[in-house]
């Protein structure tokens, strides 16, 4: 383990503490937000014999149909958090289709799943999905309890974050912020290798 990764890992309960404690009800206007904390890109990858399970993660389409996690045991999942109103989501979305795109077109047993947190409506989360083209199905997640699944694991504070399991169903990494193309990848890679911090 290198020295900078350690340094995060033994930070990483203090910031997310942090980011807890920042949310706060100052909400954009317009946003249909409920409060948010933007994350500051804290990588973190996880060995395999480190790995946990989240609790169930499950509900209902954009269009209305039920999905899971689970619905793709055996794969590399990349689950992106995000919000029509997000600015940061809004940016880094055409890297994720893109991504999304190009993993299913090299047939690796890499999925992404979206989850859609505190959008004001299906409509305004229908309308982002196709602005960006995105490719992958998100969980509605209008009260943003779908992320207490990841209790206990690498959860998801900020929106966006990126958290990725790996295809035995366990949380193998995530990003808390806006995630690049570099890291994406890399966290894929570790994913599916084992590897990690």
């Amino acid at each position: 383990m290198t020295r900078a990764r350690a340094a995060v890992g033994a930070l990483l309960p203090v910031v997310l503490a942090g980011l807890l404690a920042g949310c706060s009800n100052d909400t954009p206007s317009g946003s249909g937000d409920q409060g948010y904390v933007a994350g500051k890109g804290i990588i973190t990858s996880v060995q395999a014999a480190d790995r946990k399970r989240p609790g169930e993660v499950a509900g209902t389409s954009l269009d209305d149909k039920p999905i899971s996690l689970s619905d793709y045991r055996g794969k590399t999942v990349v689950v992106n958090v995000w919000g029509s109103w997000c600015p940061p989501c809004n940016a880094e979305a055409p890297m994720l289709t893109k991504a999304a795109k190009e993993y299913a077109a090299k047939g690796d047993d890499v999925v992404f799943l979206g989850i859609d947190s505190r959008d004001p409506s299906r409509a305004a989360a229908r309308a982002f999905q196709r602005r960006y083209a995105v490719p992958y199905p998100s969980i509605y997640d209008q009260r943003g309890t779908t992320l207490l699944a990841f209790r206990g694991t690498l959860s998801a504070n900020s929106i966006p974050s990126t958290i990725v399991v790996d295809p035995q169903g366990r949380v193998s990494g995530s990003v808390l912020g806006s995630i690049t193309r570099g890291t994406l990848d890399g966290l894929v890679e570790d994913a599916a290798s084992g590897g990690g911090a």
